[in-house]
């Protein structure tokens, strides 16, 4: 665990590396692998405009910051200073953080996740209430993106990091039969049993392009209905943010630069007030076979690495939704998620397509909000 403090004007920040659709490796896991995790960027308030960060805070803010490994990244919880217990309910909040670690991933035989994974090809398996609730969200998420969001993809990411490893992609026979063993929709949710049965022998899920952000969430909720915090900022590795409330004297909300995917500057900056954020981008996590090189995020419709969008940032009302629609539009791209967003108003992407030197802001139309 790490405390410190500081002005999150100057340190709020975040930039990053990409994530997908993989688990939260531990050990840490082969080059693709880790390519196939979450990202870093971020944020937007209700919905609100892009605005460069003051030159000048108007006034300082001091924070205390807390942090700790988890999931294969750093996650931080940033409390105003003076906030009451505030070392005691941050360290509440990052063991959440933990236990969701410990349910959801696939790098540990006991997990619960690991378990159905072995488990419900067989016979149905009765989970944990929180853990049904986010597979029905991700199931809607699924129907509502078309496919562009997908957690049961296990057996695509296998086949590409297997292949990967030998220098090569996977042959189309090979992909064809990853593709058949991935998918919502072999997964069979039973809410009179809380159980779940998978159709697909080679079916499993991944939690990667989902978790940090949920992590965030239930950490956020501890802070407010435990601790009575209703100002904060936690962020999972600079990819996924969940905002409370704002900074004390800030009503704007919590500002947070998006960070350029190269690392090369800043495509602007936005507020987070009471939301989550997330970040897809193509970095330099790839590989090469005969010259042609393959991004990081698989497109679970193909089954092929995705193309044509450099990076998608998404505020939601949530850090998992925002976590799993960013994952989506950088599957399917700024045009898709125009359509997306046109009838919900809560949601706002910031998009940069490929070949493209600036980002694109997608709204929902004015007399939609």
């Amino acid at each position: 665990m790490t405390v410190t403090g500081g002005n999150p004007f100057d340190k709020t920040r975040l930039t990053g590396r990409p994530t997908d659709q993989s688990g939260f490796p531990e050990p840490p896991p082969a080059p693709y692998h880790a390519a196939m995790r979450r990202r870093d960027f971020f944020h937007v308030p209700t919905p609100a405009a892009l605005a460069e960060l003051p030159r000048h805070a108007p006034g300082e803010l001091s924070l205390i910051r807390v942090s700790r490994r988890a999931m294969a990244t750093t996650f931080e919880v940033a409390l105003p200073f003076g906030t009451p217990d505030a070392l005691a309910a941050a360290e509440d909040a990052l063991d959440v953080i933990d236990a969701v670690e410990d349910q959801l991933t696939v790098y540990r035989d006991w997990s619960e996740v690991a378990r159905l994974n072995a488990d419900a090809v067989t016979h149905p398996v009765p989970v944990a209430a929180n853990l049904f609730d986010l597979l029905t969200r991700c199931a809607e998420w699924t129907r509502d993106t078309a496919g562009g969001f997908d957690i049961a993809v296990g057996a695509l990411v296998g086949s590409w990091a297997a292949y990967k490893r030998e220098g090569r992609i996977p042959p189309p026979a090979d992909l064809a039969t990853a593709r058949a063993n991935s998918g919502m929709r072999h997964v069979m949710l039973d809410a009179a049993t809380r159980s779940v049965k998978y159709r697909q022998a080679e079916l499993s899920l991944n939690f990667g392009s989902v978790g940090k952000g949920y992590a965030l969430d239930l950490a956020a909720d501890l802070l407010r209905t435990r601790w009575g915090i209703g100002s904060a900022l936690l962020h999972g590795g600079g990819s996924s943010v969940r905002a409370m409330g704002t900074p004390p004297g800030h009503s704007r909300g919590w500002p947070v630069s998006v960070t350029h995917h190269s690392g090369t500057g800043t495509l602007g900056t936005v507020y987070l007030k009471d939301q989550g954020m997330g970040t897809s981008a193509a970095t330099f996590q790839f590989f090469e076979v005969n010259g042609r090189r393959y991004g990081h995020v698989l497109d679970p419709r193909s089954g092929s690495p995705a193309t044509g969008t450099e990076s998608a940032s998404v505020v939601a009302p949530t850090a998992a939704e925002a976590d799993a629609l960013s994952t989506a539009f950088f599957v399917q791209g700024a045009d898709a998620a125009i359509g997306y967003i046109h009838s919900r108003p809560a949601i706002v992407a910031l998009m940069l397509r490929a070949g493209r030197p600036t980002a694109e802001l997608i709204m929902s139309p004015p007399g939609n909000r």
